[in-house]
């Protein structure tokens, strides 16, 4: 079992667990990820690996890289809460966190016939995180938190169908697996948000209140959205929009029930409680979107976008503001106060990604462009604000 007693004795913390390393990849790819693809999507430069598409790459590196670096930080840094077992850290952390960095960057450099090279290290650090998350929950005999490092095997398994396309070994795949992932990051989303966000907003706000919740809405929102992620992907491939429309709307209203039975007025005084409800409202309107476009001509990317820029977005953030806040030994209800300018601009960046272009198609890329440079500068002021926390001890002295 850890010790937490125990003074923590270096000047420098940034190994020591996984949320620092990992929250910090997150944040530094939500600026130079999106930096690189503003430059390729404006300039319509290609990757060395013209077999890559820049927009599968981009698409790739929100989902395997983005968020498998948020699904490490939180994971590595919960599971240890958890168990009471230390997670993976110092240099099995630093192999995992290398492993991370290399994939980023190898698509840059590398030419087709080297793509092999990209998926070997790259799932390398998915498998290599599979592990790290499921050996704690095996060893504490933690059965009811399964579902996480199951999910970790699940992102695998998406990646690995992704290369397989990649390579040209099964074409199909490429398009399987990239979906798959996003899905699997959405319902990761899912599960940690109705498992923290009542909580967070039950112990942040000035009075008492108990967020609503519901043991047949958990399990019919788990069952049906698992069924219309395999609809939805499928639907590319033999044509049911309608059963998808209709996935979508029961988990509209289910999760607007959700959302109904969190809300208390006291959130709008609280930054880190109003990002995390409004991007879960996000989630809810990608679901209103997935179900209208059955009926009405809408881009598939707009409810993409929904789903990915102000749900996972919002939500991502907000946790990792938190969570970093409480490991650092900070104290989570005064949080940074330019984190009010971080969520703002990201929520204008949602509405002018997402709303705009429904109903003004003819500047769609300024959309594009403007959403993409408030989500460069929200992560900068982010990751500028919060690094120092990373790289540096608890200010408590304790280890972590």
């Amino acid at each position: 079992m850890i010790n937490l007693e125990t003074p923590y004795p270096h000047k420098t913390a940034f190994l020591q667990l996984g949320f620092r390393p990992f929250f910090a990849s997150a944040m530094m790819i939500g600026v130079l990820g999106m930096l690189a693809w503003m430059v390729l999507y404006f300039t319509g430069w290609t990757l060395p690996a013209m077999q890559y598409p820049t927009i599968q790459w981009h698409a790739h590196e929100m989902v395997f890289g983005y968020g498998t670096a948020l699904a490490a930080g939180f994971l590595l840094t919960a599971i240890r809460n958890w168990t009471g077992l230390q997670t993976v850290q110092n240099k099995p952390l630093l192999i995992l966190f290398l492993l991370w960095v290399t994939a980023r960057i190898l698509p840059f450099v590398l030419p087709n016939s080297m793509l092999w090279l990209l998926a070997i290290i790259d799932l390398s650090f998915n498998l290599f995180l599979a592990i790290a998350t499921t050996l704690p929950i095996y060893k504490a005999r933690q059965w009811n938190n399964s579902a996480f490092p199951g999910k970790m095997i699940l992102l695998l398994i998406a990646n690995a169908l992704f290369y397989l396309g990649l390579l040209g070994i099964w074409p199909m795949a490429l398009h399987i697996g990239l979906y798959a992932g996003f899905y699997v990051i959405v319902a990761l989303i899912f599960t940690l948000g109705r498992r923290v966000i009542p909580f967070f907003i039950q112990n942040g706000v000035d009075y008492e209140f108990t967020a609503k919740n519901w043991k047949w809405l958990d399990i019919s929102n788990l069952f049906v959205f698992l069924f219309f992620a395999i609809a939805d992907i499928a639907d590319d491939y033999y044509s049911i929009p309608y059963l998808t429309a209709l996935l979508a709307t029961i988990l509209l209203v289910l999760n607007g029930i959700r959302l109904y039975g969190w809300y208390t007025h006291g959130i709008w005084q609280k930054t880190l409680l109003w990002s995390l409800y409004i991007g879960y409202a996000w989630l809810v309107f990608g679901f209103l979107l997935k179900a209208l476009m059955a009926f009405l001509p809408i881009s598939p990317f707009l409810a993409i976008h929904a789903f990915a820029y102000g749900g996972v977005g919002l939500i991502t953030i907000g946790m990792m503001a938190r969570v970093s806040l409480g490991h650092t030994g900070r104290n989570v209800s005064e949080p940074p106060k330019i984190l009010v300018w971080v969520y703002s601009l990201l929520a204008i960046g949602a509405v002018v990604r997402v709303i705009f272009p429904l109903f003004n198609t003819s500047l769609y890329q300024w959309w594009i462009g403007i959403a993409q440079g408030l989500w460069v500068v929200a992560f900068a002021i982010l990751l500028f604000t919060y690094l120092p926390m990373f790289i540096k001890p608890r200010i408590d002295k304790r280890p972590g």
